[in-house]
């Protein structure tokens, strides 16, 4: 049975971006593979999750796959994924008349290079055969657009792309640290040469999906750190989930929510050897229930307030 890329989501097929980019959010940190490691089921949903939000996030993608259903991909479609009929005109007119340009001789040229001129024989003003072969002419680039996952934008890695029209999958690999937006180039992947011409290029624009519980900033890494009221107040030792391992973050005492701790190099590595950090915003949290023993001992804890929190605040 097809699978329904809005019911995976649980959005409307009205939904705007923002209620995607939302549901993205808390169906990726619900089933994320670091969150539920023992748990198979959550790893094939995390990437029907992922694979539901590559194309609803995506207007093109969208568009198609509200009209073919989640078979668009082996539509006839070019590389840019939007459908296109082929668009004839004549070159010159009169007894000048040459040739199509357009779709037909692009098409054509796939074929061993047929010149039109040729084929019907209006090459010259006498309507003879064009005697001269046009010189050898690149072929056009094509475009792609792939939505990777956030760690392997951070970390590196292999993408496959597959393409509908050429029947092909083929792997791009992905540097470290890549932005949302930035192109890669592959040489040879676009479209085929003219009379021998060279092909052209396959330029793919990356877009970074988001993360349950990273965000990005340039080269450093920010997140949320959910800590209990005694790590807080008496400090400790925790262990900081980051890409390139868990490492051990010294909570100093008395931390607030809100205080930003930072650990070194933690954040984008790129191969140039820049590296960024990453920020861990402390998160209080209260337990769930407090029985009334805790929350006498919760109200002895105010006579240490001094001044109130809020002091500062002005109007």
């Amino acid at each position: 049975m097809e699978e329904d890329y809005y019911q995976i989501l649980g959005v409307s097929r009205t939904a705007d971006k923002a209620e995607i980019e939302k549901a993205y959010r808390r169906l990726a940190r619900k089933y994320h593979p670091d969150l539920n490691p023992d748990d198979k089921d959550a790893k094939r949903k995390f990437q029907q999750v992922q694979r539901a939000y590559e194309v609803l996030s995506n207007p093109e993608k969208r568009k198609l796959y509200d009209r073919y259903g989640a078979a668009f991909e082996t539509v006839g479609t070019g590389a840019s994924g939007a459908a296109a009929g082929p668009t004839w005109r004549w070159r010159g007119s009169g007894p000048d008349v040459q040739f199509f340009e357009g779709d037909l001789e692009e098409f054509l040229r796939g074929f061993g290079g047929f010149d039109l001129g040729e084929l019907f024989g209006f090459g010259t003003r006498q309507g003879r055969r064009s005697t001269t072969r046009r010189p050898p002419q690149p072929g056009m680039d094509r475009h792609v657009e792939i939505q990777v996952p956030f760690q392997v934008a951070v970390t590196g890695g292999q993408h496959a792309i597959h393409l509908p029209d050429e029947g092909e999958t083929i792997s791009v690999k992905i540097p470290p640290g890549i932005e949302d937006g930035q192109k890669l180039r592959l040489r040879g992947k676009g479209e085929p040469g003219y009379n021998g011409g060279e092909r052209g290029d396959l330029l793919v624009t990356v877009r970074v999906m988001p993360h349950p519980f990273f965000r990005r900033k340039g080269l450093d890494l920010e997140m949320d750190l959910p800590l209990t009221i005694p790590e807080a107040a008496l400090g400790g030792k925790v262990d900081v989930p980051t890409p390139w391992g868990t490492v051990s973050l010294t909570i100093p005492p008395g931390t607030s929510s809100g205080q930003r701790l930072r650990l070194r190099g933690q954040g984008v590595r790129t191969p140039d050897g820049r590296q960024g950090d990453l920020y861990v915003v402390a998160q209080v949290r209260l337990p769930p229930t407090l029985d009334p023993q805790a929350k006498a001992q919760l109200r002895d804890l105010q006579k240490y307030y001094t001044t109130s929190p809020r002091s500062e605040l002005r109007w």
